[in-house]
């Protein structure tokens, strides 16, 4: 079986979809749809498949299985909840909806239907991610007890790079790409015990004239099963973006820019010989998994099947689960609900940006001293 698949909007991370989606074995590309007739003809041709410029003549014309929502954020719940009601499944770009209420109402509607959704969270299938969460399930570092994650090199909220609806989130373009970050904790982690237990920061380093709230950001919770998770994620021309995972046992450095994992699983308090060896195992983590990417792209190269673009490409990976999963009528490997707590992060972040002072006013959070 293969699903009858179709691409909503044009823009910017749509040809990750198409292009995906044209791959894919479990898949059949036969359509774009885009409120541009212009782009939608364009991309149609590039991809041969037809083009729409109207949503719902789509899916009164084409016999879908699958639709992928690559539209600005503000439009998601509506465009899915007539492809629900349709009864086809939907895969949904990041950030999920505009709000937890969204979210929630997104959530009971794929209930209510019966009907597959996921959410777009790519970088929880990035290599050195699936290697860590193997790992962990293995026990490597023993029960996790702290998820702790530094993100900097995040898009200013003035940055133009998904399109003019990204400014209008409170964060800008920094706030479109805080999820990314956030379901990686979520991920790793594991769920916050409730909403209330979430703790957020914020900072705004540079005035902007679209009067953005905030380009920093930090959060911490408690996961269900008590695991202490912490996330800092920073605007800045200069990408570090690392997560610690700490177990009973030991720890994972994951490194997400150089797609490396080291295990440090040992005392390394223990004497000097032990000391220089936190050294050594740092590198000897770098090397691998350099050595494992090289091994990837020329395995890629020389093979040019779908497996190979599917391990190095993280959309493509999740492409490639979610339908797998929908075929089999199995859970989705990203779920509404992890979308769903992603977003109650993100408005702890909002609210955290909007200060109460003394005589009752508002301000908002301005000062980085």
């Amino acid at each position: 079986m293969t699903l009858e698949s179709a691409v909503v909007g044009g823009g910017t991370v749509s040809d990750f979809h198409l292009s995906g989606l044209k791959k894919c074995p479990a898949t059949n590309l036969v359509a774009i749809c885009d409120v541009d007739e212009s782009r939608a003809r364009t991309k149609a041709t590039e991809y041969d498949i037809s083009a729409y410029a109207d949503f719902e003549g789509m899916l009164a014309r084409e016999d879908l299985d699958w639709i992928h929502l690559c539209t600005p954020v503000q439009t998601h719940l509506d465009l899915a909840r007539m492809a629900i009601e349709d009864g086809i499944a939907v895969q949904i770009e990041k950030p999920v909806t505009t709000s937890v209420a969204e979210a929630e109402e997104l959530e009971k509607l794929a209930r209510e239907h019966d009907v597959p959704v996921s959410v777009v969270h790519n970088h929880n299938f990035d290599p050195a991610v699936r290697k860590a969460s193997k790992l962990i399930d293995a026990g490597a570092i023993g029960d996790v007890r702290s998820v702790d994650l530094l993100y900097s090199g995040e898009t200013y909220p003035d940055d133009v790079r998904r399109g003019a609806w990204a400014f209008d989130l409170p964060g800008g373009e920094f706030e479109e790409g805080l999820p990314h970050p956030i379901y990686l904790v979520l991920k790793l982690g594991g769920y916050p015990v409730d909403a209330a237990s979430i703790q957020s920061q914020t900072e705004r380093t540079r005035e902007y004239e679209q009067g953005f709230d905030y380009d920093s950001a930090g959060f911490q919770y408690t996961s269900e099963s008590g695991v202490l998770c912490s996330g800092t994620i920073l605007a800045s021309d200069v990408p570090h973006k690392a997560v610690r995972v700490h177990g009973e046992r030991g720890s994972l450095d994951i490194d997400i820019v150089s797609q490396s994992v080291t295990v440090l699983d040992k005392d390394y308090e223990a004497s000097p010989k032990a000391r220089a060896q936190t050294n050594i195992d740092h590198v000897l983590g770098r090397v691998q998994g350099t050595v494992e990417n090289v091994v990837a792209v020329a395995r890629r190269a020389l093979d040019d099947d779908w497996t190979a673009e599917r391990d190095l490409d993280s959309h493509y990976y999740q492409i490639d689960a979610d339908a797998r999963a929908i075929i089999r009528g199995e859970p989705m490997p990203v779920p509404v609900e992890e979308g769903t707590w992603t977003m109650r992060i993100v408005e702890s972040v909002r609210a955290a940006a909007v200060q109460p002072i003394d005589d009752g006013q508002i301000r908002v959070n301005t000062d980085s001293a």
